[in-house]
């Protein structure tokens, strides 16, 4: 194998060509451009600008000899597909998120690549490579803020005008995207959350499906989840908000961290655990406390701190942690394996909102949920259902 990895982009529409370019100009230091496959006959010349063999056939990459690794920048429901077929014939998979539309889909794809040890599976969650959020998983990691007790999220800085729904006739639509914002543009989000905080057991949704867009998807979200110790969850999203907010808060024993516009974070720490502060106080530190003369200072540290990101520099991190896992340098910072996670999660907040009632992510129903998708499906009557 050569030093540099071969990578196979698959789709070379905004995101492959992304991705090439980046490749093309040395931006991923142990990674080159190994082939282009594209089922459009007319981005054969747009490839023909990387100097590498064109295919019409993923297939034909795959088994062509010319790749030692693939990336799929497709739509959802081909991941899977894409991702076994890769593994089938011993090249390596990285998988653009989400790894399936719905976790029956997902798992196969997973469990397959277990029976593939020699080969990396990859899900392409770049945001994991963000400072900032690995910060943060250190944080929560190593205890220091006690356990969790309440985590939200507002994250809705996805407006898109209906001209980017109108572009084709896949997009924003259950049979040929899966989805709306969930599947779409908060994939990130779902997964960091999770990655951050610890999976939820339990969901409970309120949907709201083409409410301020002519689409039959959700285009805005409102959850709430619980965690298996006791601790809870709210996730809100929506595509429609055209000024947008995008606000993480992390309530714990011992303090609160809450970071703005995926910039900005503040880490307040508690001297002590907040329920022994609470304990100690008498009805004096209660009197200045309504007076607005407690002297917090006493009881918390405040740090604050801006991080700083160059355009693509998390795209390309994942593409090189990728190679390096390939020569056996670096473990997958992203293993295809969590791509579970936020697919059920996505599957959950779905159900919910569909049927009403919580949803248990634990022992997740998801052939209820498939049924539930292909109905959705078959009254569009544009798709093939799903099994």
């Amino acid at each position: 194998m050569n030093k540099k990895i071969r990578l196979g982009i698959i789709g070379l529409g905004a995101e492959g060509a992304m991705y090439a370019n980046f490749l093309r100009d040395g931006r991923v230091d142990n990674m080159e451009i190994g082939a282009i496959c594209d089922i459009l006959p007319e981005k054969k010349e747009q490839a023909g600008e990387y100097g590498v063999p064109f295919y019409a056939d993923y297939k034909e990459l795959v088994t062509s000899g010319d790749v030692d690794a693939i990336v799929t920048t497709v739509p959802h429901y081909l991941h899977p597909e894409i991702g076994i077929f890769a593994l089938e014939n011993n090249v390596h998979a990285l998988v653009e998120k989400p790894v399936g539309v719905y976790t029956k889909q997902a798992k196969e794809l997973i469990e397959f690549a277990k029976t593939k040890p020699e080969l990396k599976f990859g899900v392409f969650f770049n945001q994991r490579t963000n400072q900032l959020y690995k910060d943060l998983k250190s944080i929560m990691d190593s205890g220091e803020l006690g356990k969790l007790r309440h985590t939200s999220w507002i994250i809705t800085t996805w407006w898109r005008p209906q001209g980017y729904y109108n572009q084709s006739d896949w997009r924003a639509t259950w049979g040929g995207e899966g989805g709306g914002v969930l599947v779409n543009q908060a994939p990130h989000q779902l997964d960091l959350w999770q990655w951050i905080c610890g999976t939820p057991e339990k969901v409970f949704a309120r949907n709201s499906y083409g409410f301020r867009r002519d689409i039959a998807v959700e285009d805005e979200v409102h959850a709430l989840v619980s965690f298996p110790d006791g601790a809870s969850g709210a996730f809100i999203t929506c595509t429609h908000d055209m000024i947008g907010t995008d606000r993480l808060e992390i309530l714990c024993d011992k303090g609160k961290i809450v970071v703005d516009d995926s910039k900005k974070v503040t880490i307040s720490r508690l001297v002590d655990n907040e329920e022994v502060l609470s304990q100690n106080m008498d009805m004096e530190d209660v009197r200045k406390l309504f007076t607005g003369q407690l002297d917090m200072t006493k009881y918390l540290s405040v740090e604050t701190k801006a991080y700083e990101s160059v355009w693509g520099e998390q795209h390309c991190e994942v593409m090189r942690n990728f190679a390096a896992a390939i020569h056996g340098e670096e473990e997958l910072l992203a293993p295809g394996s969590d791509g579970i996670y936020g697919v059920a999660l996505a599957n959950g907040i779905h159900l919910s909102s569909w049927t009403g009632e919580e949803v248990d992510l634990v022992n997740f129903d998801e052939q209820t949920y498939l049924n539930e998708l292909n109905k959705r499906i078959e009254a569009e009557g544009k798709f093939e259902v799903r099994n």
